[in-house]
């Protein structure tokens, strides 16, 4: 990991976080919350820690997320380490960057809270967090260092939990009515995604909410899951089951809300996601757009980006608009149109669920303002000779 820290260099840092009362789960039914922006260009820890700090501030606060509570902070480690781009660390393109996490980590120990999980369902891995981000040349210490109690699991697969919990979808489900979750998702106070400003081959833009499509374990919505219950440790990836629809999960776990709708990955990936995000809220998004990637194409294609900003907010559709937006993208846009020329729009989903708005008019944008950090990631396309997205291959 890149500029290691102490919890003594945390404790220097200038930040003020203020103990403002926040808007919580029923944030989700507001009409607007409000979306902070900044310029960032580093991922030196106590200017990182500093510039969150005043984010948090301008959101109202994360005292009421915190204060002794039990909070899951969902990072990304999508995919394998050695999917890099050149001789980039994986953390500068693809994943969460591990010093975005244990400065949050720290202003959220700083807001008093309880206890902090660090989550993830790593591609078909049933080892421990901890050894899958040694694998990865992470150190996890640098997060226990960060707070006074982490934990860190590993949410593919049962974990250090007894059973799986059931998470319903308040408006039915676009594509599945509940979900079973590992433990960490339900017995948390707060939720917390944190995201990397990227684009997706499958759903245009993969930012708060799509970083969520990863709570699923691999275990029921895996190819390899068990038929009636779930299988022990994950094997393969979700390709079968979510994304292409040829099987079901474990038939433990809720089954398809309609089994006869397209099996397409651009038709089901975007409802799932707004299912998810509808019944395991997200409490506070955080998208790491100091460095990130353009076109997304797995190990055919990833162009490295310096967009050079940080968002936050409370809600998440609310903030993955302004995400988009910073992106160059219209958040207003619907299939057909540029991010989402093939896929169904995540955002457009999940404002029709009552999940938050989309509209960059009705939106509380605050910091710095969008227009000045705006990265432009189909002009970076265009200069790599990458070609605008073209239509799947139908199975």
């Amino acid at each position: 990991m890149r500029n290691k820290w102490s919890r003594r260099d945390f404790v220097k840092s200038a930040g003020k976080t203020a103990a403002i009362v926040g808007v919580g789960r029923k944030a989700l039914a507001v009409p607007s919350s409000p979306v902070s922006v900044a310029r960032c260009t580093t991922y030196e820890p106590r200017q990182l820690t500093d510039i969150l700090a005043v984010m948090f501030d301008q959101i109202g606060g994360i005292g009421s997320l915190a204060k002794g509570k039990t909070i899951g902070i969902k990072i990304n480690m999508t995919g394998v380490a050695v999917h890099r781009c050149g001789h980039r660390p994986i953390e500068e393109t693809t994943w969460t960057h591990p010093n975005v996490v244990a400065a949050t980590m720290h202003l959220l120990d700083k807001a008093g809270a309880r206890r902090i999980r660090i989550l993830e369902s790593p591609w078909k891995s049933g080892e421990p967090l901890e050894e899958v981000m040694y694998k990865s040349g992470w150190d996890p210490a640098e997060f226990t260092r960060a707070a006074a109690r982490v934990e860190l699991e590993n949410t593919n697969l049962l974990g250090a939990g007894r059973k799986y919990h059931r998470v319903t979808v308040p408006h039915g489900g676009f594509l599945f009515p509940a979900f079973d979750l590992n433990h960490s998702y339900v017995d948390c106070d707060s939720f917390i995604s944190i995201a990397k400003l990227k684009e997706h081959h499958t759903t245009g833009i993969t930012l708060a909410m799509k970083n969520c499509f990863g709570i699923t374990p691999c275990t029921i919505y895996g190819d390899a899951a068990g038929e009636d219950e779930p299988s022990l440790i994950p094997t393969a990836g979700r390709g079968q089951v979510i994304h292409q629809g040829a099987r079901g999960p474990s038939r433990s776990a809720p089954q398809e809300v309609d089994p006869d709708s397209p099996r397409e990955g651009e038709y089901r990936v975007p409802r799932c996601i707004v299912d998810l995000a509808a019944a395991r809220p997200i409490d506070l998004s955080i998208i790491d757009g100091i460095t990130a990637q353009a076109v997304n194409l797995g190990t055919r294609g990833v162009i490295p980006t310096s967009p050079g900003l940080l968002a936050a907010g409370k809600n998440p559709v609310s903030t993955d608009s302004v995400g988009a937006a910073a992106m160059g993208f219209d958040p207003m846009a619907d299939r057909g149109q540029t991010p989402f020329e093939y896929c169904d729009s995540t955002l457009r989903l999940a404002e029709d669920a009552g999940l938050g708005i989309r509209d960059l008019n009705k939106i509380e944008m605050v910091g710095t303002p969008v227009r000045e950090v705006v990265c432009d990631y189909r002009a970076i396309r265009k200069a790599h000779g990458f070609p605008p997205p073209r239509a799947p291959r139908r199975r």
